[in-house]
């Protein structure tokens, strides 16, 4: 326990955290939590507040000291409020804590402690500095909010999203096997905005050999996104050497290239190799079999891509500088497994630390039984179809009582949990607290 977890507050400072949650529910979920600040004047007046807008961008301490440099306000006696524990280390960017000492705050106050061994220990480093830090405030609300990320932090696996388009009767397919379209061109350019947030898309093989998918991410014109995730097969059968799937852009990695890889800080390695496809560049403009997109200027604004999530051109086709877990840009990997833990493990190994499910049902069934999924993002188009493939397989379910219980989270959209998307409807839930 944080050594002034006890600590009693002002009513500003819990005013100031308040605005602080808020502002974290303008982030988005995955490999990050979400996290808002709050900058305080000398009387409690509410100055500035910043939050983390996702992976490479500025943290939200980092975020709200530019607001306040950019107002060239003075840092005198202030306050600096935030959800999470500000970080102790250097990854995409720099150490939270080196940012709030050069730039004179003289108070921090934290709602939870860190619980990454990597990023862990700020709050003592800036005792050690001078700056008063006391902890704990509003650390209920601050846990329920990041709840998911945290345990998917204490199990040692990726974040997980499962995403679903499905008819009102939740169907994926109809009975002949057809599944293209069921959701509208802008749903499916929210898809693609998810698809660039993540580190791995990952399908089963029903849907590789039904939909033959290339799991490519596209932006609102349908040209390729620079930035573009892990494709991954959980699958015991082979993988054709045809599969679109194995054709992109990035270049072959070898398993002597597997094998040297490092874990995800903070996890242990010691998984058996999974098998890595070679790609290629013939068909890097190949629309998606499962994801067609719209024309210019459709879409979704309520979804948005990640910041680094920039068009290719001719003329930039080297991978974005804050892309996907190093190494993992555009490539295959072949899962031989069919249990949905084993293939977190191994994606994690290989340095995913937010993985995207986009089916097919068996696949969803696996994830949503084992408790793996910490987010869903439903779309649901206005057909009815009466038979065909349900959205989900068995779940084991027998009784109303044990069913899987969810809830509306308005983290990552505009437009909250439940909105119109096109002709179709988009729900963004978390599973309910157990």
């Amino acid at each position: 326990m944080d050594p002034a977890s006890d600590a009693t507050f002002t009513a500003a400072e819990t005013a100031g955290m308040r605005a602080a949650l808020a502002a974290a529910a303008r982030g988005v979920r995955g490999a990050n939590p979400v996290v808002g600040a709050a900058l305080l004047g000398p009387t409690g007046q509410l100055l500035h507040v910043g939050h983390h807008r996702g992976a490479g961008t500025p943290h939200a301490e980092v975020d709200v000291l530019q607001q306040a440099r950019a107002a060239r306000t003075p840092l005198e006696g202030s306050t600096l409020v935030v959800t999470l524990e500000p970080c102790h280390h250097t990854g995409r960017t720099g150490p939270c804590t080196a940012a709030v000492e050069a730039a004179g705050v003289p108070r921090v106050v934290y709602a939870l402690a860190d619980p990454t061994a990597e990023a862990r220990g700020g709050g003592a480093a800036l005792r050690s500095h001078g700056v008063h830090v006391r902890a704990g405030l509003l650390a209920d609300e601050a846990r329920e909010l990041n709840e998911r990320w945290l345990r998917a932090r204490e199990q040692a696996r990726p974040f997980v999203s499962l995403k679903i388009a499905q008819s009102l009767d939740g169907r994926v397919a109809a009975a002949d096997g057809t599944s293209q379209w069921i959701t509208g061109l802008p749903a499916r350019a929210e898809g693609h905005a998810l698809r660039t947030r993540v580190d791995a898309i990952l399908v089963g093989g029903g849907t590789l050999r039904g939909d033959d998918p290339a799991l490519t991410a596209r932006d609102a014109e349908g040209a390729p996104c620079a930035r573009q995730p892990l494709r991954a097969v959980m699958s015991t059968r082979p993988v054709p050497p045809e599969a679109r799937i194995r054709v992109g852009t990035a270049h072959d990695f070898t398993a002597a290239d597997t094998a040297a890889r490092s874990p995800v800080p903070g996890t242990d390695a010691g998984s058996a190799a999974p098998t890595w496809g070679a790609a290629t560049e013939t068909s890097a403009q190949a629309p998606d079999a499962e994801t067609s997109m719209p024309g210019p200027g459709a879409g979704s604004p309520s979804l948005a891509p990640r910041p680094d999530a920039v068009t290719a051109t001719p003329a930039a086709s080297a991978p974005a500088t804050s892309g996907p877990a190093e190494g993992l840009d555009g490539r295959f990997v072949h899962l031989s497994t069919h249990d949905p833990r084993e293939a977190l493990t191994r994606l994690r190994d290989l340095g995913a630390a937010h993985v995207l499910v986009e089916g097919g049902p068996t696949v969803a069934a696996a994830f949503l039984a084992a408790d793996l999924v910490d987010e869903l993002w439903l779309h649901q188009a206005p057909l009815l179809l009466g038979d065909g493939a349900a959205s989900v397989g068995a779940l084991g379910i027998g009784t109303l009582a044990a069913a899987s219980s969810w809830r509306g989270d308005p983290v990552g959209v505009q437009d909250g949990p439940v909105a119109a998307v096109g002709e179709d409807l988009r729900w963004h839930l978390r599973p309910a607290p157990r």
